[in-house]
């Protein structure tokens, strides 16, 4: 008497060492509240990212309403103001990286799970993007380098912020209390206490070339890592 052959396992329905292909309904149904609050995180941290740009927007008004309130108004506010716009800047890169790590998450799962099942009804388990997500909340970790996080907000606001601070400045030094009509008369009203004008000057431009230098540097690394990628750069993780 031979034994009945048993019935063959159903696609999805392999454990161990085996390749799952497919997800059952209620890991469907866990995996779409998961992308959900991945989203709602990813919209609290990234309204944390306004707040700090409204602050940096905020005192550097404040600073150009005291320094340009009068002829004889002192330039200083506008020098001190850059403390705090970099103190804002600091902040705003350490809440990047919280907001990428949720952002990447939300993204991959529209990518490899959302996109794919609306566009063929297969989620394509084979690719193995289930196994990439799964790391990431076992060994969660930045995507990015604080000085990445640091140029891509510097790129995408800080930039235009600081400009606008120096450019103010030096209006500020050439037109109060009157025309500047030499170098040398702008110099000397750049002094602050008992650093020369010369000094000051010169501070100014190794701020804004330092932080235009690491915006540079993080654009030239974002290409990178898009060439790297190739079409799939949207949906990767970081």
């Amino acid at each position: 008497m031979t034994a009945s052959a048993s019935p063959a396992p159903e696609r999805g329905a392999r454990r161990g060492t085996e390749e799952r292909l497919t997800l059952t309904s209620s890991e469907i149904t866990a995996l779409a509240h998961l992308y959900r609050g991945e989203v709602y995180r990813s919209t609290i941290w990234r309204t944390r990212l306004d707040t700090t740009t409204n602050w940096a927007v905020v005192t550097l008004g404040v600073a150009l309403s005291i320094s340009f309130s009068s002829p004889g108004a002192s330039p200083l506010p506008l020098v001190l103001v850059g403390v705090l716009i970099l103190l804002f800047l600091m902040l705003e890169a350490r809440r990047y990286r919280y907001f990428n790590v949720w952002r990447a998450r939300a993204r991959w799962m529209e990518t490899h799970f959302y996109a794919p099942m609306l566009y063929d009804g297969d989620l394509h388990m084979e690719d193995e993007w289930q196994k990439v997500l799964s790391e990431d909340y076992l060994r969660p970790h930045y995507h990015v380098s604080f000085w990445v996080a640091l140029g891509r907000r510097i790129r995408r606001n800080y930039l235009w912020i600081l400009l606008i601070q120096s450019l103010a400045y030096a209006g500020k030094i050439v037109v109060h209390p009157n025309a500047i009509e030499s170098w040398e008369q702008a110099v000397v009203r750049a002094d602050v206490g008992p650093l020369p004008g010369e000094v000051v000057i010169g501070i100014g431009l190794f701020y804004v070339t330092s932080w235009s230098a690491i915006a540079f540097w993080s654009y030239r690394h974002d290409a990178a890592l898009a060439r790297k990628r190739g079409k799939k750069s949207s949906s990767s993780m970081g």
